[in-house]
């Protein structure tokens, strides 16, 4: 697999911080989750029940084993792992890493080719660096909930965690900067990034438009705010997505439609005027909308060019033949679940062979095997379990 010679000791809890590692552990870097001991920390870990389905999702592709951190002799095991590994990620608060002493000054000073990564909810300086980090916040904080939901109705959340999902996307793209640029200089970097950094970026143009403009952009609901029309619209069973924003898409959606008046009506003339005149082109589209079923609209809209799309239930999603073709249910086999199906990886590479996933593994089910492949003796091990550093 493309990443099978790299190392990664992953630190990581909850979503931010898995969702990077995951982008090595399904490529098939050699993935070491570092947990604490169950003598040592008896909960079963911020995350979700481990045989839940967002823990098997999110930890798939790696092996386990637990180490003591706040033990000196489990710091210093730790430290024999950093020796020759060549990623850490780790999503503590800012101060946590330092106190345990294996924050990046500490693991260059043993391994300088070591590319340490570092997710937090607010960044590694600032006023707020010491809060601790959650999605929600971060979709408040990160101008999300004002420009999501339907106007008047006050902030409204995404349905996934954008913000965590987007701050460990970053920070595995940090990851993966830092490892091409190690083969050139043969030093590792420290990379970080944040759930608040990465929502604000993920704001793309709409973000733009304060900064550029100096427009506060409102909530739209299901209509897009700049490209009209763009939205969904109610049909004789359902609903439906359309996207006929610029000339030539209006003009091919009129002709599906038939209604050659709303294509010469002033208001609708212009990108500007079908942008002002929003609400009525909305409701002039869904009087013929209303008049057939979604699958006609679908097949009669994209047969034209105009993109056209249905509006899925969870359950209908994956059974839509293009989402069943696409293969994105990847099974593992779980000693104790069976057939566990996880999301795969979305990147394709051609050439690459499907890597088996492998499921989540329990606490600590690789630790003897992963001492013994660093180095460690059998004494070793036997004397750091009897004290409880593993």
């Amino acid at each position: 697999m493309p990443l099978a010679r790299f190392t990664v000791l992953d630190l990581t809890r909850v979503r931010a911080g898995p969702t990077a590692v995951r982008q090595l552990a399904d490529w098939g870097a050699n993935v070491i989750k570092i947990e604490a001991p169950e003598a040592v920390d008896k909960a079963s870990g911020m995350g979700g029940a481990r045989h839940g389905p967002d823990f098997q999702n999110l930890h798939r592709n790696k092996r386990s084993m637990t180490l003591n951190l706040k033990d000196p002799d489990g710091r210093a095991a730790f430290m024999r792992l950093v020796e020759q590994a060549d990623v850490v990620v780790e999503n503590y608060r800012p101060d946590v890493k330092s106190r345990l002493g294996i924050d990046y000054p500490a693991c260059r000073a043993v391994n300088p080719r070591i590319v340490y990564a570092s997710v937090s909810g607010f960044g590694q300086e600032g006023p707020y660096r010491m809060r601790p980090g959650f999605d929600q916040i971060a979709q408040g904080m990160g101008g999300l909930m004002w420009i999501t939901g339907l106007p008047g109705q006050g902030p409204v959340r995404v349905g996934v965690p954008i913000a965590d999902l987007a701050g460990g996307l970053y920070a595995s793209i940090g990851i993966f900067i830092a490892l091409l640029e190690r083969e050139e200089t043969g030093e590792g970097r420290w990379v970080h990034s944040s759930l608040l950094e990465a929502q604000i970026a993920m704001l793309d143009f709409q973000a733009a438009r304060w900064t550029v403009a100096g427009e506060v952009p409102p909530q739209a609901g299901n209509n897009h705010p700049t490209s009209i029309p763009t939205g969904v619209f109610e049909t004789a069973d359902g609903y439906i997505n359309i996207a006929s924003s610029g000339a030539v898409m209006w003009q091919r959606l009129c002709a599906v439609l038939g209604d050659a008046d709303m294509r010469d009506d002033p208001r609708f003339a212009t990108g500007k005027a079908r942008s002002d005149n929003r609400e009525d082109l909305n409701e002039r589209i869904e009087a013929h909308t209303r008049k057939r079923a979604s699958a006609d609209w679908i097949d009669a809209l994209n047969d034209a060019g105009v993109p056209c799309g249905p509006i899925y239930r969870m359950n209908e999603m994956w059974a839509d033949p293009q989402v069943e073709h696409l293969a994105m249910k990847r099974p593992t086999c779980h000693p104790s679940l069976g057939e566990v199906n996880v999301v795969r990886n979305a990147v394709n590479i051609e050439g690459v062979p499907p890597m088996p996933y492998r499921p989540t593994a329990e606490r600590g089910e690789h630790t003897d095997q992963i001492l013994d492949e660093f180095g460690f003796s059998a004494d070793e091990i036997a004397d750091m379990r009897t004290r409880n550093v593993i």
